[in-house]
């Protein structure tokens, strides 16, 4: 019977296709890469590009046996299925991304992914202003981006991890946590800002999912003394600025104004933003509800604190420098102390410089934030 001679798609895995014909040139594969059943081959730059490595870590994809190689008058080529079916490996995510070590206990972020976090600054992100999920956030006279927030809480955190925020405002910590996988318990003291918080979460980000989290309605000062110690892996917050909101910049209240927007957060006595001696704004923040916050954290987990200096006629305020003052390394109510672990700038580039003090004086156009991470230790 005489032989066989169909060409056929010979399998590239197996040991009996160690040497396979090579045509002469690329040029001759693309017109007939399966040329008696034999697979295309291409050059090492056509590999690379596919796979957008640099050539080092190409050349440890070969040498770990994920792509096969041969050569040719001294020309090396390279199996294109195997190029192409590495690339839609987890190998290859691994490679690009980086894996989660074993031993991180803190997030989910690979290498990769954490250094570029430990910069000791950051770009504030938003939605922008005529954008349809800023609506609500607009509502509120001070609302802090969601995005911002979420950045902090996938690194601070793993999923299905508990975060609290005792200043919920507008829900963006809960919005976060939402769209992260995380458990949240926000505080907030107005009845409004309490139910636009619900609102936020069913219309941009779906039905029910509100209910996935726990929204408390109340003053975080008589609150948190009811939350469980060591319960909570970790704190976000963005407190009232003092009575920064009744000494705005009177265009920008007057916009608020004739839009029918807050310009400031309540009329209630309770409001800290309503607290007429400075001194006794940072008591009651610090002894009420940060060292508090210390209490219902977890121990070796982190609390973030984004805060902003300002101007009180006409002298300038550091609030970050006395947060910092008043919390590091104070004991916290049931044992442990919380310990600064570093100062991040979030930096607000879209903020609009102003002539203040021109032409007489220096005043600073304040346009960033800090963002004041302590961790609870024991003492």
């Amino acid at each position: 019977m005489p032989e066989d001679t169909t060409a056929k798609k010979i399998d590239l895995k197996s040991n009996d296709n160690a040497y396979l014909p090579i045509p002469d040139s690329n040029e001759d594969m693309a017109k007939d890469p399966n040329l008696f059943g034999q697979p295309t081959m291409i050059r090492g730059g056509e590999a690379i590009r596919i796979l957008c490595l640099s050539r080092h870590n190409f050349e440890k994809s070969v040498e770990r046996g994920y792509i096969r190689k041969e050569e040719h008058d001294g020309v090396t080529l390279y199996d294109e299925d195997d190029v192409k079916a590495f690339k839609e490996s987890k190998k290859y995510q691994d490679m690009i991304n980086g894996v989660v070590d074993g031993r991180n206990q803190l997030n989910d972020l690979t290498g990769k992914e954490w250094v570029p976090e430990t910069k000791s600054y950051m770009y504030q992100k938003g939605l922008g202003a005529d954008h349809p999920d800023a609506k609500i956030e607009r509502l509120h006279p001070a609302p802090f981006s969601f995005q911002d927030i979420m950045t902090l809480v996938n690194f601070f955190t793993k999923k299905g991890m508990s975060v609290l925020d005792p200043f919920g405002g507008v829900g963006s910590t809960a919005k976060a946590c939402e769209l992260t996988g995380r458990f949240c318990t926000s505080i907030e003291l107005s009845e409004k800002y309490h139910n636009l918080s619900l609102e936020r979460l069913e219309k941009e980000v779906g039905p029910e999912t509100s209910k996935k989290h726990r929204f408390i309605n109340g003053d975080s000062c008589v609150i948190l003394p009811t939350l469980k110690s060591a319960s909570i892996d970790f704190i976000v917050t963005s407190p009232p600025y003092w009575g920064i909101l009744h000494k705005q910049d009177q265009k920008v209240k007057k916009n608020r104004v004739e839009k029918n927007l807050d310009t400031q957060y309540s009329n209630d006595k309770r409001d800290l933003g309503n607290v007429a001696d400075y001194n006794e704004f940072l008591d009651i923040l610090c002894t009420r509800i940060f060292l508090q916050c210390g209490r219902v954290l977890r121990y070796g987990k982190y609390m973030a604190i984004i805060v902003s200096d300002f101007r009180d006629k006409g002298e300038f305020i550091s609030f970050h420098s006395d947060l910092i003052q008043r919390l590091n390394k104070v004991d916290i109510p049931g044992g442990g102390k919380l310990y600064l672990q570093g100062v991040k700038i979030l930096i607000q580039s879209h903020k609009s410089l102003h002539p203040y003090g021109y032409p007489f004086a220096y005043v600073e156009n304040i346009h960033h934030q800090y963002i004041l991470i302590f961790r609870k230790k024991n003492a």
